[in-house]
């Protein structure tokens, strides 16, 4: 167990994780991670021991070259960094690392550990998962809690997947069982644009995160990077008939779906979240 020394103290600090790999379709909950790292300019605090989680012939470690032609090699590992967010009264820590290979149940309860020694009672994990969503609509975002009534009160439409998981599934039944309150968010990424980057889904996570944690988030260049996107994928899907008609399909399907939610309650709970982001000067578009 990795023993955190010289500690600032954090205040009410909650975690943010993501992992590449099986959880992470269009790179889109990784990248979240990667913005805010960037954008809060967040501390590292502690890195895991590769050897102990990752088989380097399937993970294979990075050789960089720096200045003078000298090498460095970057090993594939988790990470975690600290950062005390502008406006916000507590601290948030990030935990991003690459989905490990080996070891799951030892690795979730060295992250159990290092949250109790970190004081952190809340774990926000984001994932993202290829779907039959049509990339012209709003990104659909589910999620799973360690606590049932949780979920009422944030709004949360609750996933029935059942099935193979990933690190994400195990490290939250593990949060769970320690004692922290745990939330996962996955957002759907079209099936038939599932390569990288997809910023539309990035933003969409990170709106939810800001409304889940009321912390102000920064959006940067995302909005136009995701409108941006869409054009170029409604431009793709224009040069090829059965794409077209296929999205056509979807989107119809969609609509269908989400017509019996345009309930007065689901309007009021949008309503209340878009006039959070105006008062904060946050909102996404």
């Amino acid at each position: 167990m990795i023993e955190l020394e010289g500690l600032p103290e954090l205040v009410d600090p909650v975690l943010i994780a993501a992992f590449e790999g099986w959880n992470d379709a269009g790179e889109a909950s990784s990248a979240v991670l990667a913005h805010l790292e960037a954008e809060w300019k967040a501390t590292p605090l502690v890195e895991l021991d590769p050897e102990d989680y990752y088989d380097f012939q399937v993970t294979r470690p990075i050789v960089e070259l720096g200045e003078g032609m000298t090498r460095s090699i970057t090993w594939p590992t988790t990470r975690l960094l600290v950062a005390r967010p502008p406006g916000a009264k507590r601290d948030v820590v990030l935990l991003r690392g690459i989905e490990p290979n080996m070891r799951w149940r030892t690795f979730c309860q060295e992250i159990v550990g290092l949250c109790h020694e970190l004081g952190i009672e809340l774990a926000l994990l984001l994932g993202a998962l290829l779907n039959d969503s049509p990339h012209t609509r709003p990104v659909p975002i589910v999620g799973s809690v360690s606590d049932p009534g949780l979920a009422r009160v944030l709004n949360l439409d609750l996933t029935k997947y059942e099935g193979p998981t990933g690190i994400i599934g195990v490290l939250q039944h593990t949060l769970g069982h320690s004692g922290l309150q745990t939330i996962s968010l996955w957002a759907s990424v079209p099936h038939y644009v599932a390569q990288p980057p997809n910023p539309k889904a990035t933003l969409a996570l990170l709106s939810r995160v800001e409304d889940l944690l009321d912390i102000p988030m920064p959006y940067g260049d995302l909005p136009e990077e995701a409108r941006a996107w869409e054009t170029g994928v409604d431009e793709l899907a224009a040069q090829d008939s059965e794409v077209a008609e296929y999205v056509k399909e979807l989107e119809e399907r969609k609509d269908a779906a989400d017509l019996p939610e345009a309930s007065g309650d689901a309007i009021a709970a949008e309503f209340e979240r878009y006039l959070r982001r105006r008062d904060r000067g946050t909102d996404s578009g």
